[in-house]
């Protein structure tokens, strides 16, 4: 097998992307295994992950490494979660989903990996998890809200300073009347004096109606 690296604890293998399992053995979401030496992978869906879709497309900027310590806001049922907790390895996940039904499957994960801490919470209420979540190296927000570049912001006083946000903006969830590209612009404007756009990533084929933005906290 072809084994390529693009990032720490991110490979091509055979033109699939992967990272190690941190569980042996173990899948998450019925993806497949494959053993290279003496390394298990787990094959990394772009149609499951835009974190996956976003590499393969070129993403340049990847600040999830291992040690890092990342708060991910809109965690749903642990997919592209899983595959951080791969990256991270020894640093930590601070899981945030607002859906019960969601957490449940999240819980299941967490059982199994210790690097992830699930939260249940609006992400709009971070008094609800400050506590928690210190200051973190990496943000990550995917979720389905009219508001979410106000999110990000709430959520950005736990990114260190020149930290990295990675920031999927949903025309669809803002507002369904405009074209897409208006809502990214939109969005985007907002965070003017908090982030500066390093990256902006479309997610076809993988996903529609989605930008992925690569953005430096400042």
């Amino acid at each position: 097998m072809a084994v390529k690296r693009l990032f720490e604890n991110v490979y091509l293998i055979d033109g699939k992307l992967a990272t190690p399992n941190l569980k042996r053995g173990k899948r998450v979401y019925n993806e497949e295994l494959v053993q290279v030496d003496s390394t298990e992978y787990r094959l990394w869906n772009p149609y499951r992950s835009k974190l996956a879709a976003a590499i393969l497309n070129g993403m340049k900027n990847m600040s999830i490494k291992e040690g890092s310590d990342v708060l991910y806001v809109g965690a749903a049922t642990g997919t592209t979660v899983s595959h951080v907790s791969d990256i991270v390895k020894g640093g930590s996940v601070f899981a945030v989903e607002l859906a019960e039904r969601n957490m449940r499957n999240l819980l299941e994960l967490c059982d199994a990996r210790d690097n992830i801490m699930p939260i249940l919470s609006d992400a709009r209420q971070t008094e609800n998890y400050e506590s928690v979540v210190g200051k973190v190296d990496v943000m990550y927000q995917d979720v389905s809200a009219k508001e979410q570049a106000a999110i990000l912001l709430a959520n950005s006083r736990f990114l260190k300073e020149g930290g990295i946000a990675y920031f999927i903006i949903k025309s669809q969830s803002v507002d369904i009347s405009k074209r897409p590209k208006e809502v990214y612009e939109q969005e985007l404007k907002l965070l003017e004096g908090a982030f500066k756009i390093e990256e902006r990533i479309s997610l076809e084929p993988y996903d529609s109606m989605h930008l992925f933005a690569v953005l430096r906290k400042v």
